[in-house]
């Protein structure tokens, strides 16, 4: 044990419940911090499933330039709760449930600093999950605004029921944002008061850095988005005169609110993936990582420039131009720690001896849409072109690179090399490969062709179009049909290696940090002992390294 008190109290705590968290309780009421990440690793796949159902719904649409499948209103509400679920329900809080199983391991701690707080704000993710899904049992409909909720079409109420979709879209972003502050407010704690002796910042994995860099984010940024909702709710219950440009009100104080914490939401999502392509890139390199330190700082570099470019979602709302030039200049600073990353991953990749299975398949293809997206990215943060292109296609192509060709990869990235940990357990790796495959041409199919059809013209959020964009439409929409496909083999894959997979040494990887140290899976309290740090992250052998699965047992 160690002297540090918060850590005292949660070891404390966690013996006291050991012995009630038994049978089904433990699968549902624990406080261990693996058990909550299992849970919010599960409950968001579930709404990852509907969410994508959404989509392929709206690209069934879309392959015809007719509406013909479902009504407006309905296709509204599809992409709006499409967009909502998959970056509040899907992405964020699959993050924090891989954090909240592998950053205590990684600092050789025995939980989270605060337990009942951790399982808190868990519980609160499928509660807001079914408030959102409910609303589509509304007499007026669900939500119709899209995921970013601007006013004046958040305001309009046509029904005039009280009880209406984006007052339920509210609420749930509402409960959604209480949890990321709770989760928030343990990473920090946790990372920053509990590390094991000898684990200094500068011997912290990379994964545990770019959690602290977003988890400090969410801490910052997020009560913007929290006001904003407040305020919306305020105007749309009792018609106080905030948003409403017909009551004098400004959409644009709502703009600048909103995507002052939703752009840094982008790298909040993004540098936990960053920080996975740090942890599988080198473990299936054999080699260290290239440039540890500069890596561990470039985290807070894109964390901290991040804070300073939400403008550039706004260029065409009447932004001054002086404010465009800033925010432009802004918008093209944060490539600088980003290239930092990119570069370090290639170093590490260079004459390494490269074991390609499915964990370092999807790391891999992330990092290479990864850069694709930051080259259009970039275009995007040009003024000119961005007011070119502004509500058309291109954007949606650009943001799905992010959010799913970069960082969806990275979180089945991480599930498949951490599974192993997880379970005591090897996955199917043809099962796997078939994943990845399917996951990489359906992702590439679906998105690239969003580019050609924005530059051609093609405006978003529209249910039927011009018949000239058909033909990259019907190409986008077989993408995302095989993308849902693609799901099927990840399904049959973990539920079945879950139950009957072969069984495997504690580091069937031969990885280097604490996580690979203890047992697999790991028992309550993490370790017999808090371990002692000496050496910094990151030392695998160069030459005499044996494969990933070498020792594996049966």
């Amino acid at each position: 044990m160690t002297n540090n008190p918060i850590e005292g109290i949660a070891s404390a705590h966690e013996s006291e419940h050991i012995e009630q968290e038994t049978g089904w309780q433990r699968y549902f009421f624990s406080t261990d911090h693996k058990v909550i990440g299992i849970q919010y690793l599960v409950t968001t796949f579930i709404f990852f499933l509907i969410a994508g159902l959404f989509s392929m719904v709206m690209r069934g649409e879309l392959v015809t330039p007719e509406s013909d499948i479902v009504d407006r209103p309905l296709y509204n509400g599809l992409f709006t709760m499409h967009g909502t679920m998959m970056i509040f329900l899907w992405i964020i809080p699959t993050q924090v449930g891989l954090a909240n199983y592998l950053v205590p391991l990684m600092i050789g701690a025995r939980d989270m600093a605060f337990p009942l707080l951790n399982e808190i704000a868990y519980w609160i993710i499928p509660f807001a999950g079914l408030l959102l899904l409910s609303s589509f049992l509304l007499p007026s409909g669900t939500a119709q605004a899209g995921w970013w909720s601007y006013p004046p079409v958040s305001l309009q109420n046509p029904s005039g029921h009280v009880f209406n979709g984006e007052l339920f879209w509210i609420l749930g972003i509402a409960l959604l944002g209480i949890s990321s502050i709770m989760g928030g407010v343990n990473f920090v704690t946790t990372i920053v008061k509990m590390r094991a002796p000898g684990m200094t910042y500068f011997r912290m994995p990379i994964f545990v850095w770019t959690v602290l860099s977003a988890q400090l984010l969410q801490l910052f940024c997020l009560p913007a988005l929290t006001g904003a909702a407040i305020l919306l709710f305020l105007e749309l219950t009792l018609g106080a005169p905030l948003f409403n440009p017909f009551k004098e009100g400004s959409p644009i104080l709502y703009q600048h609110l909103f995507w002052f914490y939703s752009h840094p939401a982008v790298y909040v999502m993004v540098l936990p993936a960053f920080g996975v392509f740090s942890e599988v890139i080198p473990a299936f390199s054999r080699k260290p990582l290239f440039g540890y330190r500069s890596v561990a700082l470039a985290s807070f570099g894109i964390a901290i420039v991040s804070t300073l470019v939400w403008v550039h979602h706004m260029f065409a709302s009447g932004t001054p131009g002086w404010m465009r030039m800033l925010f432009m200049l802004t918008t093209m600073l944060v490539a600088v720690p980003t290239g930092v990353k990119v570069f370090a991953w290639a170093a590490t990749i260079w004459n390494g001896k490269l074991h390609l299975q499915t964990p370092m398949l999807f790391a891999l293809a992330g990092v290479v849409m990864f850069v694709f997206a930051g080259i259009t990215g970039v275009m995007l943060g040009s003024t000119a072109f961005d007011l070119h292109v502004n509500n058309t296609y291109f954007v949606v192509g650009h943001f799905h690179y992010v959010v799913y060709n970069t960082i969806t990869m990275a979180i089945f990235a991480a599930i498949y090399y951490w599974f192993p940990k997880i379970t005591g357990r090897m996955y199917a790796e043809g099962w796997g490969k078939l994943h990845f495959w399917l996951t990489f041409i359906g992702a590439n199919l679906t998105f690239f062709p969003m580019h050609p059809l924005g530059l051609q013209g093609m405006v978003r959020r529209i249910s039927s179009y011009d018949p000239q964009y058909q033909s990259w439409n019907i190409v986008a929409s077989i993408g995302s049909f095989l993308l849902g496909m693609a799901t099927l083999p990840f399904i049959i894959n973990m539920v079945g290696s879950t139950l009957q997979g072969r069984k495997v040494s504690d580091n069937p990887w031969h990885a280097t940090g604490l996580e690979w140290t203890t047992s697999s899976p790991p028992p309550v309290e993490n370790f017999e002992e808090i371990p002692v740090v000496t050496s910094a992250p990151y030392g695998y052998g160069k030459s005499k390294a044996p494969s990933p699965g070498a020792t594996d047992r049966e």
